[in-house]
């Protein structure tokens, strides 16, 4: 893992909500409102952009910990901006805040935690 960032390190993703990004389940479209799914799987990804980064070409990250507060609703064909932040680095697991605002307001805040680890020992996990 190669040691590229500090805690205070910032990383930004931004989403225009499209209709796949709304919930939606077996019985039907719920609302155009951003899915709080989708919504979780944009925040994993800014977080991401740090590991996509720190782990070596032997490596990869798997996440282990996510969490969200819905605040507020993003409607369909609105732009929400993501900011990641390294809270911790503690041997080879990387600790976020994030949160993502629209329209200057704040949609969702929480935390994301993933560790990098070889591809060796990934293919270890998936085998048993």
């Amino acid at each position: 893992m190669l040691s590229l960032f500090k805690p205070g390190d910032t990383k930004h993703f931004s989403r225009v909500v499209r209709p796949e990004d709304c919930a939606s389940f077996d019985s039907g479209h719920v609302h155009p409102v951003y899915a709080t799914f989708a919504l979780a799987r944009d925040a994993e990804w800014c977080c991401r952009l740090f590991v996509l980064d720190m782990k070596e070409t032997t490596e990869e990250g798997i996440g282990t910990r996510l969490t969200v507060e819905h605040l507020s609703p993003a409607l369909t064909g609105s732009r929400v901006d993501f900011t990641a932040v390294i809270t911790q680095i503690q041997h080879h697991e990387i600790t976020c805040s994030y949160e993502a605002v629209c329209n200057g307001r704040i949609v969702a805040t929480g935390i994301q935690v993933q560790k990098i680890l070889s591809k060796e020992k990934l293919e270890k996990l998936f085998t048993r």
